[in-house]
């Protein structure tokens, strides 16, 4: 018997890979348990779970691609998980995963040489990133509050931004930093 259920979602800092640990406070751990995993655009998949562990699933274990072929890395967006302990009551998670883009945002931060700007393009790059940054953990707030449309729209807004900011090289105007500071 559980005197809490809790799920939660643990980085593996890979896009090929998701983590769920099971947090709960049990009496007697359960033999076993399910999730049920709904990964954006794909249907539910209904996988047994260890208790009290990391459970490490990947696109085959999610029905993204069948088992035996090659893994791919698994989408960014809003996943459902419904987990069921045996003997429990089920609790259902939602979350953001927003792997793919915080990897362009990281090569964007990384290519970025801000050294060689002048002062007022340095401060337009940094103003720039904050506010794609600002607008991912936006996504991922909104997802881990069940808001999914809005997680949906900030995710969609930072990836354009993040897009924008990519192709102009640094969309060093230095208009955004004097109207807003």
């Amino acid at each position: 018997m559980a005197t809490t259920v809790r799920l939660t979602v643990t980085p593996t800092y890979d896009k090929m890979t998701l983590g769920l640990t099971d947090i709960s406070s049990y009496d007697a751990a359960p033999a076993s348990a399910s999730v049920v995993i709904t990964p954006p655009g794909f249907d539910a998949v209904t996988l047994s779970f260890t208790p009290e562990e990391l459970n490490i699933f990947e696109s085959s274990d999610l029905g993204i691609v069948a088992t035996g072929e090659t893994e791919v890395a698994l989408p960014d967006g809003v996943y459902t998980v419904v987990f069921t302990p045996l003997g429990e009551d089920p609790i259902t998670i939602y979350f953001m995963r927003i792997e793919y883009l915080q990897e362009r945002f990281d090569a964007a931060f990384m290519k970025l040489d801000i050294t060689e700007c002048d002062k007022a393009l340095k401060k337009q790059a940094k103003v720039d990133l904050n506010t794609i940054y600002f607008f991912m953990q936006g996504a991922i707030s909104s997802a881990n509050n069940c808001a999914i449309t809005e997680a949906n729209t900030l995710y969609t807004t930072a990836s354009r931004l993040l897009t924008s900011f990519i192709k102009n090289n640094c969309g060093c105007s230095g208009t955004n930093f004097l109207i807003n500071f």
